[in-house]
C-alpha cells in the first residue's frame, strides 16, 4: 500500500470541508435564509483560504520547487494545480445553487435584477437615481501615462470598462464599487421587494462616468490579496509590539494578489493586461456567476424575519442546570467541577464568576489569556472592573490571532489604561490556550478556581460555536495554571506539567503516550480505544501512530469537522479508524480526548487541535476531566455526535464523504443537546 492510501492533503482536504458547507446551501432541508447565509459561508472561507493558504504555497514556490507536503509528497506548485481545479469545479456548484436560491427568494416577495430584468420605467427610474445618488460619489480612474493603475484593495469590487476613443486608442477605466456612502442593495422605484446591487447599477452605467469615450468591453472585478505574514520572523526588538503589529497589518492590506474573480468575460488580451497589472498569472482568474461578495444575503434575510419558517427555529442558550444563578457561583465550583457546554447553555454563570472575582475582597488576583473576544467584550469589562478594584490582573492579549489583531490592540490599550498587566504573547509562539485562574487568599491560604475552555472568551461565539468550559477548585490545577501564567509572563514555556497537557512542550508527547498505553493494551488482547473530537488532523506524528494503534487492535472514533489528512477504512492501515465530520447550524469547535475504557479511561477537553501548529507552535492547554459526573456527560455527548445520523458525513477510504444514513430514528446531535439543555 502506498502512502496516498492513508494521507490526504491538508488543502484539498480543506476543499471538502468547504465542500460540506456548500452541500448545506444545496440542501432542501436547510430553511431558506439559512442556505443563504451557507453559501456566503462558502465563499468568506474561499477568500480566507486563498489569502492565508494559496498565499503560503505561492510563498513557497518563490522559495524552492522542492518543498513538499510531508504527507501527499506534493510540491507547491502540484497543490495550487490540484487547488485549481477543485475551486472550479465547486465554484460551478455554488452558481447553480445561488440562482436556485433566488429563484426561491422570489416566492417570498424578494428579487435581485439587473438590466435585464427591469422595465423602461423602472429603468429611468434607475438612471434617475444614478445620477443624482451614486455619480457623485464615484471616483473613476482611467489608466494612462500620467495616471498609473490604481491599488485595488483586498476583496472590493471595481468596475473596470475597456474604453475606445475615436482614434482607436485603448485604455481601462476603473471604478470602486464599495462605499459606506451609499448602500448596496438599491431599491427599485415603485416595486417594492426589488432591489439592484449597486455595483451592477454602476457598471450598467460606466458609459457616463467616462464621456467621450465608447466602452468596448466592462466587467466587475475583485481581487483577493496574500494576507500570509510571519509576524515572528519580520519582529524587530527595537519595535513596541503593538506598533509593529499596526504596522503589520498596513502592510497586508498591500500584499501580493493571489485570485482575480470576474463577473463577465474579458477578451484575452485584457485579461492579461490586467494581469500584468496586478502582477498575478492569468490561471488565478475566476469567472464567476453570482455576485463577488456574497455578504448582502444578510440584509436580505433582515427583510425576512417576518416569515419565521425561511429560518431556523430561534434557540436561546438555556441556564445550566449545574448552577443555581441566586447563588455566589465562585461557592458552587468549591463545591463541584462545574461544565458549561455552548451554544446549549448560557455564557452567564461565567461571566457572573469574573464579575464576583472583580468584587471579592479575598481575590488577589485574575490572570487570563485571550485570543478573539467580542468587540462589546462583557469579559474584558469585567477585567478592568476588577484591576479598579485594586485586584492584579494579568492578561494576555494575542496581538497575532489572524484578523481579529484590529480588535485585540484595542482592547489591550483600554486593559493597560485601567491598570491591568498586559502581556502580548510569546516569540514564535501564539498563545491560543483558553486559561483563567482566580487566586484567594483565605486565612493565609492560597486557593484556586481555575477555568479551562476549548473556545474563546466571546459571548457573540459562544452562541454560534460548540464549545466547552471546565470550572474547577482543583488544587493541582490551580497551581499547573498558576506556572502556565508565570512563564507567559517571563516569555517563556512550561516545559513539564502532571495534570495538564501544555503544548508546546508537554502536550503532543503525551498524546502519543497516552495512544502507546492503548496499543500495549490492545497487543495483550484488551479492550482499547480512542476517541477524539477535534477541527483539524494534519500532525503527522501523530497520524502515524494512530495508523500504527489501528494495525495492532484499538478501535478508534473520531469526529474532525474539517481538515483530516488521515484517510479511514483502508485495508491493514486503518481499518479500525472511523472518521466523521459534523457540519450543521452550529460551528463544531469543542475538543475532546478519550483515552482508555472503563476505569481507565482519561478524558481531556482541549483548545488544540491535532495540527502541529497547535501541539508544537502555540501554547495550548487540556485539562482532565476527573468529576465523574462530568465524564459521564462528555462521554454520552461523544456517543451521541457519533450516532448523527442528520448532519453527520462519514470520510470513506477513497478519500470521499458520504452522509451517514442509517435506518435508527434521525438523530440531529446539535438539536439533541439543545433538547436536553432545555428538560
Amino acid at each position: 500500500m502506498g502512502k496516498q492510501n492513508v494521507y490526504m492533503n491538508r488543502e484539498l482536504s480543506w476543499l471538502k470541508f468547504n465542500e460540506r458547507v456548500l452541500e448545506e446551501a444545496e440542501s432542501e432541508k436547510v430553511p431558506l435564509c439559512e442556505r443563504l447565509s451557507f453559501a456566503s459561508i462558502y465563499q468568506s472561507n474561499l477568500d480566507e483560504f486563498f489569502m492565508v493558504r494559496v498565499g503560503s504555497l505561492i510563498d513557497q514556490m518563490s522559495v524552492s520547487e522542492d518543498i513538499r507536503d510531508n504527507k501527499t509528497n506534493m510540491t507547491p506548485a502540484e497543490q495550487i494545480e490540484a487547488i485549481l481545479e477543485q475551486v472550479t469545479r465547486l465554484n460551478h456548484r455554488k452558481d447553480a445553487v445561488y440562482e436556485s436560491l433566488m429563484k426561491n427568494l422570489e416566492e417570498c416577495g424578494i428579487r435581485l435584477v439587473d438590466f435585464r430584468k427591469v422595465s423602461k420605467k423602472e429603468s429611468e427610474s434607475l438612471a434617475q437615481y444614478f445620477e443624482t445618488e451614486i455619480a457623485p460619489l464615484i471616483s473613476p480612474t482611467i489608466v494612462g501615462k500620467r495616471q498609473p493603475f490604481p491599488f485595488l484593495r483586498n476583496k472590493e469590487i471595481y468596475a473596470v470598462g475597456v474604453l475606445e476613443r475615436k482614434n482607436g486608442r485603448e485604455k481601462l477605466g476603473i471604478i470602486p464599487c464599495s462605499s459606506n456612502v451609499f448602500p448596496r442593495l438599491i431599491p427599485v422605484p415603485g416595486n417594492p421587494g426589488t432591489y439592484m446591487l449597486a455595483e451592477n447599477l454602476i457598471l450598467h452605467y460606466i458609459p457616463k462616468a467616462f464621456p467621450g469615450y465608447t466602452v468596448k468591453e466592462k466587467s466587475l472585478i475583485r481581487v483577493t490579496r496574500n494576507a500570509d505574514i510571519d509576524a515572528d520572523a519580520l519582529y524587530d526588538e527595537d519595535l513596541d509590539y503593538r506598533d509593529f503589529m499596526i504596522e503589520l497589518i498596513k502592510k497586508r492590506k498591500r500584499l501580493a494578489p493571489v485570485r482575480l474573480e470576474m463577473s463577465r468575460e474579458l477578451d484575452g488580451n485584457i485579461v492579461d493586461i490586467l494581469c500584468d497589472y496586478l502582477k498575478t498569472n492569468t490561471e488565478y482568474v475566476f469567472r464567476t456567476h453570482t455576485p463577488l461578495d456574497l455578504s448582502f444575503v444578510f440584509q436580505i434575510q433582515d427583510k425576512l424575519r417576518n416569515i419565521p419558517e425561511l429560518f431556523y427555529e430561534k434557540r436561546i442558550p438555556q441556564n445550566s442546570a449545574q448552577f443555581r444563578m441566586d447563588m455566589p457561583i465562585m461557592a458552587q465550583i468549591e463545591e463541584k467541577d462545574k461544565l458549561l457546554c455552548y451554544p446549549y447553555e448560557s455564557m452567564k454563570p461565567f461571566l457572573e464568576m469574573l464579575r464576583e472575582a472583580a468584587n471579592d475582597p479575598d481575590v488577589v488576583s485574575i490572570k487570563m489569556t485571550l485570543y478573539r473576544v467580542a468587540r462589546q467584550s462583557k469579559v474584558v469589562e469585567a477585567l478592568i472592573e476588577a484591576a479598579e478594584n485594586g485586584k492584579e490582573v494579568l492578561v494576555l492579549v494575542e496581538l497575532k490571532a489572524r484578523f481579529d489583531e484590529e480588535n485585540n490592540i484595542e482592547w489591550s490599550r483600554r486593559l493597560e489604561a485601567a491598570g491591568c498587566q498586559v502581556i502580548y504573547g510569546l516569540d514564535g509562539y501564539k498563545v491560543h490556550s483558553k486559561l483563567c485562574l482566580i487566586t484567594k487568599k483565605t486565612e493565609g491560604r492560597l486557593e484556586y478556581i481555575t477555568q479551562v475552555g476549548t473556545g474563546n472568551y466571546n459571548e457573540k461565539t459562544a452562541r454560534l460555536y460548540t464549545d466547552l468550559s471546565l470550572m474547577t477548585s482543583d488544587p493541582g490545577i490551580g497551581h499547573e495554571a498558576s506556572t502556565v501564567f508565570a512563564a507567559l509572563a517571563m516569555g517563556e514555556t512550561v516545559k513539564d506539567s502532571k495534570h495538564l497537557l501544555v503544548a508546546p512542550n508537554c502536550l503532543q508527547n503525551r498524546v502519543l503516550e497516552m495512544i502507546d498505553e492503548e496499543m500495549e493494551h490492545a497487543k495483550a488482547g484488551e479492550a482499547a480505544y480512542i476517541g477524539i473530537k477535534i477541527n483539524s488532523l494534519t500532525d503527522k506524528k501523530i497520524i502515524d501512530r494512530l495508523i500504527l494503534a489501528s494495525q495492532v487492535g484499538v478501535k478508534i472514533d473520531m469526529v474532525v469537522r474539517g481538515i483530516c489528512c488521515l484517510i479511514p477504512g483502508v485495508k491493514d492501515k486503518t481499518e479500525n479508524i472511523r472518521v466523521i465530520s459534523i457540519v450543521g447550524r452550529y460551528l463544531e469547535h469543542s475538543r475532546i480526548y478519550i483515552f482508555g475504557c472503563g476505569t481507565r479511561q482519561k478524558i481531556y477537553i482541549a483548545s488544540a487541535d491535532f495540527m502541529t501548529r497547535n501541539t508544537l507552535r502555540r501554547v495550548e492547554v487540556a485539562v482532565p476531566i476527573c468529576d465523574e459526573e462530568l465524564r459521564g456527560q462528555l462521554s454520552e455527548m461523544f456517543v451521541t455526535m457519533l450516532c448523527d445520523n442528520q448532519q453527520a458525513r462519514e470520510l470513506q477510504s477513497d478519500g470521499s464523504y458520504i452522509r451517514v444514513q442509517t435506518e435508527d430514528a434521525p438523530l440531529n446531535s446539535q438539536e439533541w443537546f439543545f433538547d436536553q439543555a432545555t428538560r
